[in-house]
């Protein structure tokens, strides 16, 4: 491990040290409303980053990167079945409307982050087998949407359309890599669009998503009531913030302040300082990322390390442009730094494994 990339070690541990102190701040009303004391939710972040996110970043560190493609047809129909264990009513679990969850007892996960990483690992080996076979549409796109869409119909089920937009974003940025045809890509663009449009229309709640999204001051009492609390926190930042936990919007004004609006916080608090620093850290792991994808001793390993570092990036553009008001909102989680078990642990151990690629680059 003396050759792994120390670079992202660094910025994978500064991202979760202003995790930490970003949720400590932002959740001291509803820790205090759900546990009785102003930290609950502080106590149980640490727990999930430094014990089972570290166990999981140094075991996949230590793990050799081509193991994962042994076994990438195995973790893939695990995490599938895993998917459709939310529907069973023994073990599923249903929060605001949506079927996500798997618990165990004192354990519950989100089988969906699983997917993300499973999938990227599996595409990275089947487009490595595949990497001297010409991309036609029989050989490349057909399998390729094949795959895609039967993780797509989970996600849609359940629903989780966030997650299905990282899942195909990443999906179509490793099958451009792996030699994919531009004009395949727009095809399979169009494809997406229509299946938007279609779940848009069957779901009124995606309407009033879309219709906030196009005019913000749409009814601000009700259904753009989150995105204006969320302007409010960023508006009142200014350009130094009002201060390390000094924030109000985070005092039961600004819906999800520890989850998929954290970054408003970040702004109300820190203001545009830190939300550049916070930027600037993301862009600074995509080229180190990327630089490691670029270095990798083999193809596999390219497209791991490139799936795995865009499927982080594109997740934290999507989370911060959507409270932004740059996208509609999603409801997904800011990596390494939004409070969230699953999430967390599923990408710091997505980190151990893009170390270990940079050992044998």
């Amino acid at each position: 491990m003396e050759r792994a990339d120390r670079t992202l070690f660094y910025l994978t541990a500064a991202l979760v040290l202003m995790g930490l102190l970003v949720v400590s701040s932002a959740s001291v009303a509803i820790s205090e409303r759900n546990f009785g004391t102003l930290y609950g939710y502080t106590l149980r972040h640490g727990i999930y980053a430094l014990v089972l996110g570290g166990i999981a970043f140094f075991s996949c560190q230590r793990i050799p990167y081509q193991f994962w493609r042994k076994i990438s047809l195995p973790l893939l129909l695990g995490s599938l079945i895993l998917m459709m264990l939310v529907f069973f009513p023994v073990v599923g679990v249903t929060l605001g409307g949506a079927q996500r969850w798997i618990t165990l007892g004192f354990f519950s996960f989100q089988p969906g982050e699983l997917l993300k990483l499973t999938l990227i690992i599996y595409l990275s080996s089947w487009l490595d087998k595949g990497k001297s076979a010409e991309k036609t549409f029989g050989r490349a796109l057909a399998p390729f949407t094949l795959i895609l869409g039967i993780a797509s119909v989970f996600l849609i089920l359940q629903p989780d359309i966030g997650t299905l937009f990282i899942v195909a974003a990443t999906a179509s940025v490793l099958y451009f890599l792996g030699g994919g045809k531009v004009s395949q890509l727009f095809s399979l663009g169009f494809l997406g669009l229509i299946v938007i449009i279609l779940l848009i229309q069957i779901a009124p709640y995606r309407v009033d998503r879309l219709t906030v999204f196009l005019d913000p001051n749409t009814d601000p009492t009700g259904i753009g009531y989150q995105i204006r609390q969320a302007f409010i926190a960023i508006g009142s930042g200014g350009v130094f913030g009002r201060g390390f936990g000094q924030g109000i919007q985070k005092y039961n004004y600004l819906p999800e302040p520890i989850n998929d609006s954290i970054f408003a916080i970040i702004t109300e608090e820190l203001g545009f300082a830190g939300a550049s620093a916070i930027i600037a850290l993301f862009l600074l792991f995509a080229w180190c990322g990327m630089r490691i994808a670029r270095e990798a001793d083999t193809f596999f390993g390219k497209l791991l390390a490139a799936g795995i570092t865009s499927g982080i990036i594109i997740q934290a553009f999507i989370n911060m442009a959507a409270i932004s008001g740059l996208l509609p909102l999603t409801g997904i989680p800011l990596p390494f730094i939004s409070y969230g078990g699953t999430s967390l642990v599923m990408t710091l151990a997505s980190i151990g494994i893009l170390r270990n690629i940079s050992t044998h680059a």
